[in-house]
């Protein structure tokens, strides 16, 4: 029995490697879950262009939004764990989403092969140029003044952008009412047009209209500054300390691929996102490279899960 064993193992050792030099042998798909142009899909197509040179085959990028990234993420779950279905995940949907549906058609660590976290981001608290709040401290001041009256805006009740808001609020020990909307796009509108008073945005989606002067930005919600709003403090600077929300996006596939496979995708992966043309394509837009291994990856994620777990109950926040 031990003789079995072992050559099973000696066999599997010379299988992995070979799989590995051999993979692939067709197109890989990358299904991203939220529709073209947005953040997530910039970073499937950038990251898919980098693969396909060094994996010798096209890699696809599909979209597949719906149920908040669940429809995608529910198909990668499901899908044969041979490497050529991927997800182009973001942190939320593994960290915050097991915490708000009741049930979820897969499980958000168990069902997936980390490989690597690819880029991170901030987001940036802006007001109307019209806006009386000058400065963090001045909205906290305003907000205790008159508890209740101060409205954020959000892209969604549940959304990673809900729940700085959220978590600013109970930091700052103020009441300011949430207002969700369907997407950034409409709470942003609201929001320059003085509907609303404030709102989380995240950095890609929110430079160029600061930079246009349409944004204020009164804080960005990192451990340091922006590089595309230098002048702009951090929140734990300009009044809040100890605040800090960082999201990210990475690559994943379906729950047992080979290590050989995870190992060969993770290096491809790293490689392309350090090379001049993906910064050149996501740092414009407020995105930082932060590849490491697929281990790290899981966890980043069970951090994340655990600190915006603790979020949701302090917020009471229920998904209907």
């Amino acid at each position: 029995m031990k003789r079995i064993v072992f050559l099973a193992l000696a066999a599997a050792l010379v299988v992995q490697p070979a799989l590995a030099q051999t993979f692939p042998s067709r197109p890989v798909r990358i299904l991203c879950p939220f529709p073209p142009g947005g953040g997530v899909d910039i970073t499937a197509r950038a990251i898919a262009q980098e693969l396909s040179a060094p994996l010798g085959q096209p890699v696809l990028v599909e979209n597949k939004p719906g149920a908040g990234g669940n429809v995608a993420a529910a198909e990668v779950a499901r899908s044969p764990a041979d490497g050529y279905t991927l997800l182009l995940t973001l942190n939320a949907l593994h960290a915050i989403s097991p915490h708000l549906y009741a049930k979820l058609p897969f499980d958000a660590m168990k069902d997936f092969s980390f490989i690597t976290p690819l880029v991170s981001f901030h987001n940036v608290l802006v007001v109307s140029p019209a806006s009386p709040l000058p400065s963090v401290k001045e909205l906290i001041a305003a907000a205790k003044r008159e508890p209740g009256k101060l409205t954020f805006a959000s892209s969604g009740n549940g959304t990673n952008i809900h729940l700085t808001g959220e978590l600013f609020r109970t930091m700052a020990g103020i009441e300011i009412v949430h207002v969700p909307y369907k997407g950034s796009a409409p709470a942003l509108t609201d929001l320059m047009g003085g509907n609303v008073a404030m709102m989380f945005d995240t950095i890609p989606s929110a430079v160029s209209h600061v930079k246009s002067g349409k944004l204020r930005a009164l804080a960005v919600t990192g451990a340091a500054r922006s590089p595309l709003f230098a002048d702009v403090p951090t929140v734990a600077e300009a009044g809040l300390p100890g605040f800090e929300v960082v999201s990210w996006y990475g690559l994943i596939g379906p729950a047992g691929m080979l290590q050989a496979v995870v190992k060969r995708l993770n290096a491809e992966a790293a490689k392309g996102a350090g090379s001049n043309a993906f910064r050149g394509r996501m740092e414009p837009l407020g995105f930082e490279v932060i590849t490491s291994t697929p281990d790290l990856m899981a966890q980043m994620l069970a951090a994340d899960s655990a600190r915006w777990a603790a979020v949701i109950k302090a917020a009471g926040v229920t998904l209907n």
